[in-house]
């Protein structure tokens, strides 16, 4: 498929909400638990999410119209989420919420920029893939939220990887 606005906008509209319903309300062993060390739990793929909305997504676009290729975007550190102050010592509830904001937010800057077919072929300097095009960052960032839906059921699956008993055979989420 290729990249339609509109339609990368379906999905990265409905994360918040389908967030807020895999994870609003549950126990802390489903939201804290994860698939062993080095992994994360729903609860740091919400406050890396948060991350994402306040310092990739939206400000790597505005670079790219802005700027195009002379003007590099930042690294972006997939765990600087620890410790930052719009995540730290926060419940799910309250993190949800968060997300919910900074993400209609982008939506909004998105839905602004009302960018044409050429305008999602300029091109911006990624640090570690040098050459990327506008287009490519929002199907990456469409695609990187279906990732952490799946990354979040997959560790929420794991925590009954014993309880299943043999049926763990037939549920290839716990392969």
């Amino acid at each position: 498929m290729d990249l339609e606005v509109n339609q990368a906008t379906e999905i990265l509209e409905r994360t918040p909400a389908t967030l807020r319903t895999l994870l609003a309300g549950l126990s802390d062993g489903w939201i804290s638990g994860n698939e062993g060390a080095d992994t994360w739990s729903p609860i740091d793929v919400v406050k890396h999410l948060i991350h994402g909305e306040e310092v990739d997504w939206i400000p790597r676009a505005q670079i790219i119209l802005q700027h195009g290729e002379s003007f590099a975007f930042e690294p972006f550190d997939p765990l600087a989420f620890e410790g930052r102050a719009s995540s730290s010592g926060k419940g799910i509830a309250e993190l949800l919420d968060t997300f919910e904001e900074l993400r209609a937010r982008n939506l909004a800057a998105l839905q602004e920029m009302d960018l044409s077919k050429s305008q999602l072929s300029l091109c911006g300097t990624h640090p570690e893939f040098g050459r990327v095009t506008l287009g490519q960052l929002i199907a990456t960032w469409a695609a990187h939220d279906l990732a952490h839906i799946v990354q979040i059921a997959r560790a929420m699956a794991g925590q009954y990887t014993a309880a299943v008993g043999p049926w763990k055979k037939y549920l290839s989420v716990l392969s």
